[in-house]
């Protein structure tokens, strides 16, 4: 990516559609906006023209807007035309473009890094932005939002100056320690470390945001023929499991991704479980499978015999329509997967047991990045917490204050840079 070149993008869903934005970021944005248009409209109002390529050739009737830097979404000049949305109108005038000098097509993501270096954004809410954009569930949007507008960033700011006065103060005392009159650290230093690491401690133990992208994991097991199948494809909405009565039906790990009241999860039907010498060969494989799956649930919903499921396990009674059917005295749930009966109080409570799981609505979550950087700061704090030389305290401090500025940006790598722009779209 070359920051002096001026580049664009079709900044809105692919044609064709209703309207087509093109945008336009960098130095020659505005000659682009010239050369296109005719003329530049005043700052930040929408302005009806004509749109003709180097030739004098009409392209489109289109509004066009322009953002002279650095006030801006990327902090460099910046030009938009909202185009008829047809294919054939996107590919003139995105031709056209490409046509000037110095205006080339902008890469993946590249309109927000171009932000991040700029200081538009930090790292922090460029990350919100990218799970922003691919949200789909309300628990990811709510979550992807907070940290997109700041709420992450703002916090480690305070943490920062919190760190930085603590660092006065040890730098007070090391003056100190040079002249006749030797000063130690106040009384209260050591609890006001404690305490800023209790409260690092906290967010760490916080349920990190990857949870949403993977959602709440249920795992449905149980013995073979004991309604798992069925009562799966009632909570996924979906006729994804095969169903039958013969035992064995199920011999891989199925996994469906729904949304059920804005919470993401993960629902997994299991092979039966049985002892492997009535299995064959490849249904002894989906056992293991089974089995390596229910150490990775979050929730385990076991239709088998009571008191044989995993620690933790919600008792299931299912199939409560057919003749002969015995209830779990401890049964959680007794339902009909085929009847419906008592489906949705099984949904209702799973709502209530993965918000709880989940991050809240609205507050901000780490990803692992962010996790890694926490935990550095926390460790730090720590361990200046467990000395006494002033020396030890301020390189401790002064470990905790780089952990904040990676977090946030101010002290990164291209590598790492790359990896997290390139999940944008072209446009963004």
């Amino acid at each position: 990516m070359r920051s002096a070149d001026t580049i664009f993008a079709l900044s809105s869903g692919a044609p064709p559609a209703g309207v087509g934005v093109i945008r336009v970021s960098g130095p020659a944005a505005r000659e682009a906006l010239l050369a296109l248009a005719g003329r530049v409209p005043e700052p930040r109002r929408a302005s009806l023209t004509r749109l003709r390529d180097a030739e004098g050739a009409l392209l489109d009737e289109a509004l066009v807007l322009w953002f002279p830097g650095p006030n801006t979404a990327t902090g460099e000049d910046l030009a938009e035309f909202h185009c008829h949305g047809g294919r054939a109108v996107i590919a003139a005038v995105e031709g056209a473009l490409a046509a000037l000098r110095g205006v080339r097509r902008a890469e993946p993501g590249e309109f927000t890094r171009r932000a991040f270096a700029n200081g538009r954004i930090d790292l922090a809410e460029a990350e919100g932005l990218a799970d922003l954009l691919s949200a789909e569930t309300e628990l990811q949007r709510a979550a992807a939002l907070a940290n997109a507008g700041g709420a992450l960033s703002r916090q480690v700011e305070l943490w920062r100056e919190r760190v930085l006065v603590l660092s006065a103060e040890v730098e007070g005392v090391l003056d100190f320690s040079d002249e006749e009159d030797s000063a130690d650290l106040p009384e209260c230093f050591t609890w006001n470390i404690g305490a800023l690491a209790g409260e690092l401690s906290e967010w760490l133990a916080r349920p990190r945001s990857e949870r949403l992208g993977e959602g709440f994991r249920v795992v449905l097991a149980g013995p073979p023929n004991a309604g798992k199948s069925t009562l799966f494809n009632a909570l996924v909405e979906s006729e994804a499991a095969i169903t039958s009565p013969i035992a064995g039906t199920t011999r891989d790990v199925i996994e469906r991704s729904v949304a059920i009241e804005g919470v993401p999860f993960t629902f997994v039907d299991t092979a039966g479980l049985r002892d492997g010498t009535e299995a064959d060969a490849i249904e002894v494989i989906g056992i293991a499978r089974a089995e390596a799956e229910l150490a990775r649930a979050d929730l385990v919903l076991w239709l088998g015999a009571e008191g044989e499921g995993p620690q933790g396990a919600w008792e299931i009674a299912a199939q409560a329509d057919r003749e002969g059917f015995a209830t779990k005295a401890g049964a959680r749930f007794t339902l009909s997967a085929v009847t419906g009966e008592g489906v949705a109080a099984l949904k209702t409570a799973l709502v209530e047991t993965a918000r709880a799981a989940l991050p809240k609505p609205g507050e901000a979550a780490l990803n692992a990045r962010q996790h890694a950087r926490l935990a550095e700061a926390e460790e730090a704090l720590r361990d200046a917490k467990g000395t006494s030389d002033p020396l030890l305290v301020a390189e401790e401090l002064r470990r905790a204050r780089l952990a904040f500025d990676r977090l946030i940006g101010r002290a990164t790598t291209e590598d790492m840079l790359d990896t997290l722009f390139g999940r944008f779209c072209i446009g963004k």
